[in-house]
């Protein structure tokens, strides 16, 4: 299963094709209490799908069977065991893709000429992810985080292995590294290709960089490079031989407070707004705004979704039942905004106050 959409990736999955490029959404449970329903939605939306490949006439029949091969086998591709809160199943002639969201998704079976993206991108906006980069002087180790973990990536180039001589790795590791072993010019010319490397990174995933290690390698890194002024330092060495459970204990009190720094910065930009009167909030007006490019800064709280109808000239609360229902609207205009430039933030539910879940800032 997917979890990282890079922007290469998100442009794929916009490209067109041929008709019918068929999603298939469906909301599932990460913890115990519901995780029984999982399979059961799974298999009504994938018949779901199936049902109406047979009955829309514009498919033929040779498309309708490699379709359904497909989500055959992006069925088999599911492992519910590791379910977070959403999942998206692309199908098209000839492909099929599996993503698992940690953010939830309407139930829906969508048939178009390309594919439903809004959702991941409103997901991976949620999630904020991130880079680390944790050094040694034999090892510098790359990893993507998200909400509650971090996974090592074998991406750019990384890891980085740089043999010494008269190097004792297993010593190394019980003590960490001494800062005499970044004084060599060896290593810092590994810490320059390591810059080089991060960079280019940054430039095709652009995200927050946390960077981890022993003082020295940290101050080594920000003389020689670039990437490492702009980033959040961490002095912990031996991450970079470490797992991902150890990076993640050291990471998360960092990410905390930089997440409570954030939250306020945003808030303080809202109420700026207000008193400029560039600001605008709930869903009717925000969607107004992103359709028209005005958004500057968007704020979400976490969990915030509603479901309503459009009623030409504005959204209105959907009644239960509501065939015309968009039970997605939110993630369709953090989608927008970031289309449009916007800077998305989400925040703790209740940090928006009377605001109705989201809010932004105005460009004009």
């Amino acid at each position: 299963m997917e979890h990282a959409l890079s922007p290469a990736t998100l442009a794929e999955l916009r490209r067109p094709r041929p008709y019918p490029a068929v999603s298939v959404l469906t909301p599932t449970h990460r913890r115990e209490r519901g995780v029984g329903q999982n399979p059961v939605r799974l298999r009504n939306a994938v018949a779901e799908a199936r049902r109406r490949l047979e009955a829309d006439p514009a498919v033929t029949r040779e498309r309708r069977a490699d379709i359904v091969s497909q989500l055959d086998r992006a069925l088999a591709e599911v492992d519910l065991s590791h379910a977070e809160d959403g999942l998206v199943i692309f199908a098209a002639p000839g492909e099929h893709q599996v993503w698992s969201l940690a953010r939830p998704v309407p139930e829906r079976v969508v048939f178009s000429d390309t594919f439903l993206t809004r959702n991941l991108v409103s997901a991976q906006a949620a999630e904020r992810p991130f880079w680390v980069l944790s050094l040694a002087a034999d090892r510098i180790t790359l990893w993507s985080g998200g909400p509650d973990r971090v996974v090592e990536e074998h991406y750019g180039g990384f890891p980085l292995l740089h043999v010494r001589e008269n190097f004792d790795a297993e010593r190394q590791m019980q003590i960490g590294d001494q800062p005499s072993t970044f004084r060599d010019e060896g290593t810092r010319q590994y810490l320059r290709e390591a810059d080089t490397a991060m960079s280019t990174v940054l430039r095709e995933q652009p995200r927050p960089l946390y960077i981890t290690g022993e003082q020295a390698a940290l101050s080594l890194l920000d003389e020689v490079g670039s990437v490492a002024k702009s980033a959040v330092h961490v002095p912990h060495g031996g991450l970079a031989h470490a797992g991902p459970e150890a990076v993640w204990q050291a990471l998360r009190p960092v990410l905390e407070a930089e997440a409570r720094k954030d939250t306020t910065s945003v808030i303080r930009e809202l109420i700026a707004a207000r008193g400029r009167r560039n600001f605008a909030a709930g869903v009717d007006e925000l969607w107004q705004n992103a359709r028209d490019g005005r958004v500057r800064l968007l704020a979400v709280e976490e969990n915030y979704r509603t479901t309503v109808r459009d009623a030409g000239d504005h959204l209105v609360p959907a009644e239960p039942g509501d065939l015309d229902a968009r039970d997605d609207i939110v993630d369709e205009i953090v989608e927008q905004c970031l289309e449009t430039g916007a800077d998305v933030r989400f925040v703790p539910d209740g940090a928006l106050g009377d605001a109705n879940g989201m809010a932004g800032v105005l460009r004009y």
